[in-house]
This record gives structure tokens, sequence and C-alpha cells, in this order.
């Protein structure tokens, strides 16, 4: 009777320690296969407060998630134009490589070209390795290609609402038509109220699903339209940054004397509101301030998001990666856009927040929006993706050295593009022609210095970061929003380019 008593006993002790085992088994995999809330928000540059000190800028809840995480200062888009800068974070593959350089549908980036063909796209992965997935709003060019998601919120169609007319600038200023595309560059206070935004109603459909219970983990994407022009938002946002508040970007109207004929070739955008024009009308400080006015716009969407999160069942076992598609230049070189291979176009906001990641950091090597991809995939637990060119930026976040040296590269067009390391920024275009300053005494890059025999030897050292394979254009990437580029894609593809068809309004 004792044996059976004590063989009982026994086998109730390893019931009980199996139940433990099992319990920390499951836990191990659910920090192994965390959630994933991927947010993209278009046309932000670096000035959030947490890395802004000189703007004025109000981003209480970007510097509250930030707090959370890490946020890198320096990181760079792959191409300082929308379609390409996403397709290839979602590819994991250079612009160089697929030869999308220009705007792309969402549903032909994986087509007849070989570089994408059996691409497996981001979000996909995560599907393909047993997540949840779900999205709205901007996260490629459009929204998405068919089928990405297994929830599809969709997205509203351009960058509304709209006035019945224009505040200020009609689109055109003085381009020729036939020539140029139209922008929705406008500045003013409208709606009247947050409700009628198309970014609070993602928010809704994101926190409605935040409440929901899953059996597996999830990847929740929200893509934010603003802070994409027309820079409108409610009067409220407006009034939280008053005009004698505004502090204008670093302008030299001698700056780009210096620079090849291409790269004004590049930067030829009368479309866009000049910076002569704005200083002349007294217009810069009010575009200023409506660019600041949503950024606190969409910080405040996004705080709504992280609450949602922070009270779901999900607050403690996800991981978080906030973005933007690149820069945007505002007054800066000229001009009002993003549309340049200089670093307030091509530097943009990259930030990670995980259960296992270092709090509060900010890290100022220069990385690539390329690496988002790999480096979810690492803090998820997930095999890597051979297909990547991006490097995981976890080693960098813990504090590991990285194999190779941070260089960071963005290509506009083919055949033209630049490097970016912690101290210099190389260009090199199409034509041979080049563009080099030292970060540590020009960091507005005013004065090129590629003629200066004292850098010849770090300009030699950065070409060998040059891209080795250049493609030529996928077939259905193009940008017709102004000559140059209807010109290159002609001169590199073999063809005349045919008829020009100008985009409407791909601002």
């Amino acid at each position: 009777m004792k044996n059976r008593v004590y063989t009982i006993f026994l086998l109730g002790l390893l019931l009980l320690n199996a139940c433990k085992e099992g319990d920390k088994k499951g836990e191990a995999i659910t920090k192994e296969h965390p959630n994933v809330l991927f947010i993209a928000v278009d046309d932000l540059n670096n000035m959030l407060g947490v890395l802004d000190k000189v703007s004025n800028t109000i981003t209480p809840n970007l510097d509250r998630l930030a707090s959370r995480g890490i946020m890198f200062s320096d990181a760079h888009c792959q191409a300082p134009l929308c379609g390409p800068s996403r397709a290839s974070l979602m590819t994991g593959l250079r612009p160089s490589t697929t030869g999308i350089y220009g705007m792309i549908d969402d549903n032909k980036i994986r087509s007849e070209n070989p570089a994408t063909k059996d691409i497996v796209m981001l979000p996909e992965y995560f599907k393909n390795n047993g997540y949840h997935t779900m999205g709205i709003g901007k996260l490629f060019h459009d929204h998405a290609p068919d089928g990405t998601f297994d929830e599809s919120g969709g997205r509203v169609k351009g960058f509304g609402p709209y006035p019945p007319e224009r505040f200020v600038w009609d689109g055109y200023g003085t381009s020729d038509r036939t020539k140029y595309g139209r922008t929705s560059t406008d500045w003013g206070a409208f709606p009247e109220a947050d409700s009628l935004m198309p970014d609070h109603k993602s928010v809704n459909w994101a926190t409605e699903r935040l409440k929901r219970k899953f059996d597996k983990p999830f990847f929740m994407g929200i893509g934010f339209l603003r802070v994409h022009v027309p820079l409108y938002v409610p009067q409220k946002w407006f009034d939280m940054h008053p005009l004698d508040s505004i502090k204008t970007r670093p302008y030299r109207k001698d700056d780009l004397d210096d620079v090849p004929p291409i790269a004004l070739q590049i930067n030829d955008l009368p479309m866009m509101p000049s910076t002569e024009w704005a200083i002349e009308s007294g217009e810069w400080p009010k575009i200023i301030q409506a660019y600041l006015a949503c950024i606190s716009y969409v910080d405040y969407e996004i705080g709504r998001l992280i609450d949602a999160l922070d009270n779901s069942n999900y607050a403690d076992n996800t991981v978080i990666v906030l973005w933007s598609d690149h820069g945007y230049r505002l007054g800066e070189k000229g001009t009002f856009a993003k549309h340049a291979l200089w670093n307030s176009a091509t530097n943009a906001p990259l930030l990670f927040a995980a259960p296992n990641l270092p709090k509060g950091r900010i890290i100022d090597k220069p990385v690539e929006l390329l690496s988002i991809y790999p480096t979810l995939l690492e803090l998820c637990g997930l095999d890597a993706y051979d297909r990547n060119e991006g490097k995981s930026l976890v080693p960098l976040m813990l504090n590991k050295d990285m194999k190779e040296p941070l260089v960071a590269l963005t290509t506009f067009g083919m055949n033209n593009h630049t490097l970016k390391t912690d101290k210099f920024r190389y260009i090199q275009y199409e034509d041979g022609g080049e563009e080099f300053y030292d970060h540590r005494y020009d960091p507005n890059e005013f004065a090129n210095q590629a003629e200066n025999p004292e850098y010849r030897e770090e300009i030699e050292q950065l070409k060998r970061y040059l891209p080795k394979t250049n493609v030529q254009w996928d077939s259905n990437s193009s940008y017709t929003f102004q000559p140059y580029f209807v010109e290159n894609k002609a001169r590199t593809s073999g063809s005349d380019g045919g008829p020009v068809k100008v985009i409407g309004a791909p601002q």
C-alpha cells in the first residue's frame, strides 16, 4: 500500500513538473514569437521632440514611445520617393536590384521582374510563419498588393479630406502642365474635427481589433497619411504652434551654385513652392506651422493607437516599429519636397520597441530602412530570409559590434546614389557628377567638397559601397512628375520613353 501511495506521489510530481515545463515552453514560445505593430507615417522628417531641440515641435506620444525603445536619429530611406522607398522596404531589396526607381502599382511589384517575381514581402513572411496579418492605410504605395493581409481595412483614396477650393497653392506653380505633374501641396486649417480624418478612422479600426482575442500571434500594419501634403488638419493643431514661435530651416540662396547640373535637373520642381517665393510672400513660417500642426495631429493618433495596445492583452508581448518612408525638405535646398539625395530628403525616423530591448536610447549611427525586414524577423524569433539585402539592427541595439561599417545607401533614378556615414555624405550621379559633404563641419550640406583634394581618399573609400548591380527600370515602374525621370528611364532602358503621361498628384 505504501509503495502504491509512493508511486502515485512520484507520478504526481512528474506530472506537475511536466505541466510546469509545458507552461515554461508555452511562455518561451509566446516571447519568441511576439506580435508586431507596424506603424508607417507618410513624409515625416526628424522634427520630433525627442530628436529636434530647435523647431518647438510638440510630439508627446512619439516621445513617450521613444522612451520605451530605441530611436535611430540617422536612419535613411532607400529612395527619396514614396513608391520605390516602400517597395524596397517591403521586398527587402534595393532599387538598384529591382529597377523600381519610380512609382509602381502595388500589384505589379511582383510581376515579370526577375528580382521580385517570387519575392516574399514582409507581411507575407509573417503570414507564412503562422501570424494572423492585418493592415489598414498607406503601407505600400497605395495600400498593399491583393491578398497580402488576412484582414485588410483598405485605404481611403487620396490625401483628403479636401476643402471646396485650395487655400494657398494651386498645385501647378510656374510649371508647364505638359511636362510636370501637379502636387497636392497646400496648407491651412481643415476640416473641423479629427473624426473626419482618415487616420482617425484607421486608429478606430486598429483599436477594435486590439480588443479581440487571437489564437496566434498577429502582425498589424497601420499606415498614416499625414504628414503628407496637403498640410490640412483641424485648427486646434495650428493653435499649438503660434506663428511667432516658428523657426525656419537652414537655407542659403547660393546653396546650389556648387552642385553638378544634373542635381539641378533632379531638383527642377516648379510645381512646388520655392524657398525664395516663400520668403517673399511671407508664407515660409506658415508652411512650417502647418507641417508642425500635422506632426502634432498624427502624434495624437499614434498616442491613441499606443493607448489601445497598452489597454489590450498584448501590451507586454508586442514588438513596435515606427518609420517614415523618407525625409521632407521645408525650404532646405530651395524648395518644399522630398525628391533629392541630400540629407533633409533621405533622413527619416526609425524606432523599435520590444520587450527585451533597451529603453529610452537614441542611436546616432547611420542605418537603412532596408533593415526593418530582417530586424523584425530576428526580434520575433523567425528564421532570417536569405533574400534580404538589409542587415538586422538587433546587434547594434544590444551594443554588439556590427561586422561591417555602417553606411546607408539611397538611390534616386537609375545610377544616382548617395552614401551616408557617421561623418560624410557622398553623392554620385549617372553622368559622373559628384557631391561630398563633411557633416562634422557642415551638417546642412552647404559646401560641396567633391573637388577638394583633401577628401579624395575618403571619396575613393566610399565609392566601394556603391551598388555593383544597377538594373534597368522595371517596365511597370515610372515617374513622370518631371522631365528628368522620363529621360532617365528612356536613356537607361534603350527606348524613347514613349509619350509622356503626366501623373496627376503623386505628392
